[in-house]
């Protein structure tokens, strides 16, 4: 049977790895196949309206994105006669999401789709596998199949929380918040986001249900409800170490459960992967039990670092939250214009650059009792990060920030040739960070990480308030005047803050109260 190539599946070795061989043909791996939407063109002129804001343009239920958008039982029917011809096993079936989990050895996929599957060492990325050249998808499901992810297993993104490091002489000025302190500050409505449910995306950690009692308690709120979801043997599973992953989910958890105590937080813990960062969005997109009205992401990596089917596999999902009514906030990033990229060029964080997403930058703020006395854009320096934010080189302009222009650090304006990022901020300075225990100790946190579960609490507030989800925000929020604190001071690098829009802080920071009028 011929094969072919799919477009974007290529993988490059990471810059000094170390060959290791080929892998074990006996050993057994998981693969996520993503199937095409039934009725492309009416699912993008619909996404279109819902992009622009358009109010005759409804969202969806789940169940009806299924039967108009999902994957067709004929492809689904296709993929299975494929996995039975090859010896594969169907682990898990997903018509609205567009996605079914395979099992086998890695013999039986390297058949399939006709790759070699080698293991590499690389210093930052560990032992990782991966193949040379594109996959290959046979004929009759050619066309059906838009990816083919988890053959590549190298962790694909990093979360972006910076736990504060112990004070110098000179560091008079720090501060910290919890996050009810900051919802006071961002002049958030009142509630408590009851009846809602935020999903949370985690790449690995996990959290003790003991410092959640103990932390609420502290601050004197409601412990929320807080269910571990599973994917792609993904599970809550705290390492001990609150420097590592366990420091992102238990701040996420904290920051959403202090704000919107009694929404239920549905946790979505997958392997760092291509695959797993994929199916554990698109999972919580179209999580019929828990069925999210908001989304927070606190991980990623820069743009250029991302294979194209999984970006534009990634992206598809995230286009699908905006159909569906789904808020989804996503941290722009800790490490400036570069986003930790060493070619010297500006580069923005995904999924954070995604036109269907909430970008959330950061900054350093200060308070004079109840008031904010100052707010800038965050930049400690090299070590002590800076926010992301800058112009996509993938993704075209919004129609919501057209005309828009991104100022320079060293002067002047450019004119906004493709997506802009963030589209707002909030405090996430380690100097000015969170309060928040993590693995039994107290500690500070910053970076956007805390940002996007901020604003997603807000969501889940102002969506309990109206009794509905107000769903893709982006076009209202640039449309309405004067409801963000405008940051006007400071620089991430290239980019400069700015009256009005910029590529530090976005709109920038929430009135919690005008927000919720504009929406």
């Amino acid at each position: 049977m011929t094969k072919h190539p799919l477009a974007g599946s290529e993988r490059a070795v990471a810059q000094g790895s170390k060959p290791l061989g080929q892998c074990d043909p006996a050993q057994s791996i998981e693969v996520v196949v993503m199937l095409r939407r039934r009725d492309e063109a009416s699912f993008q002129a619909f996404a279109k309206q819902i992009g622009a804001g358009d109010p005759a343009a409804k969202p969806l239920s789940r169940e009806a994105f299924a039967q108009r958008f999902g994957a067709a039982p004929e492809d689904v029917a296709k993929l299975q006669s494929f996995a039975n011809a090859q010896g594969l096993k169907i682990v898990r079936s997903d018509t609205g999401a567009r996605s079914v989990v395979l099992s086998g050895t890695v013999a039986q996929f390297q058949d399939a789709f006709g790759v070699r599957l080698e293991h590499f060492e690389h210093h930052q990325l560990g032992r990782y596998r991966t193949h040379a050249g594109p996959v290959q998808v046979p004929d009759d499901i050619h066309d059906a199949v838009t990816a083919v992810l988890g053959l590549d297993d190298r962790p694909q993104a990093q979360p972006h929380f910076r736990i504060r490091p112990p004070m110098r002489a000179a560091q008079a000025a720090q501060v910290s918040y919890t996050p009810v302190q900051l919802a006071s500050l961002y002049q958030f409505p009142a509630g408590d986001g009851k009846g809602q449910c935020v999903g949370i995306v985690e790449l690995g950690g996990g959290y003790n249900t003991s410092d959640l009692k103990q932390y609420f308690s502290q601050l004197g709120v409601s412990e929320p409800k807080v269910v571990p979801v599973s994917v792609d043997q993904g599970s809550n599973q705290p390492t001990g170490d609150p420097n590592g992953p366990d420091g992102e989910v238990t701040l996420d958890i904290e920051i959403v459960g202090a704000i919107a105590p009694a929404a239920t937080i549905a946790v979505y813990f997958t392997q760092n992967g291509e695959a797993g960062f994929v199916d554990a969005v698109s999972q919580a997109v179209h999580d019929t039990t828990n069925k999210p009205s908001v989304i927070s992401i606190s991980w990623g990596a820069p743009e250029s670092s991302w294979p194209a089917q999984s970006l534009q596999a990634f992206n598809a999902a995230l286009q699908d939250a905006a159909t569906l009514g789904v808020t989804v906030c996503a941290a722009a990033g800790d490490s400036g214009s570069s986003d930790g990229a060493t070619d010297g060029q500006n580069h923005v964080d995904f999924p954070a650059s995604s036109p269907y997403v909430l970008a959330c930058g950061g900054t350093n703020l200060h308070a004079s009792g109840a008031s904010i006395s100052r707010e800038t854009v965050w930049n400690d320096g090299e070590q002590g990060g800076a926010t992301g934010g800058g112009i996509s080189g993938t993704f075209a302009v919004p129609a919501w920030q057209e005309g828009l222009s991104a100022a320079l650090t060293s002067g002047g304006k450019t004119k906004l040739t493709k997506r802009g990022v963030p589209d707002v901020a909030a405090d996430a300075s380690p100097e000015t960070g969170y309060t928040v225990l993590i693995d039994g100790q107290q500690t500070v946190v910053g970076g956007t990480s805390a940002v996007a579960p901020l604003w997603a609490a807000l969501i889940a507030r102002i969506n309990a308030a109206k009794g509905q989800s107000v769903g893709f925000i982006n076009a209202k929020l640039y449309a309405a005047s004067g409801v963000c604190n405008d940051i006007t001071q400071g620089n991430n690098g290239s980019y400069a803050a700015a009256s009005g829009w910029d590529a530090c802080t976005g709109l920038g920071s929430p009135d919690g109260a005008k927000v919720s009028a504009a929406l």
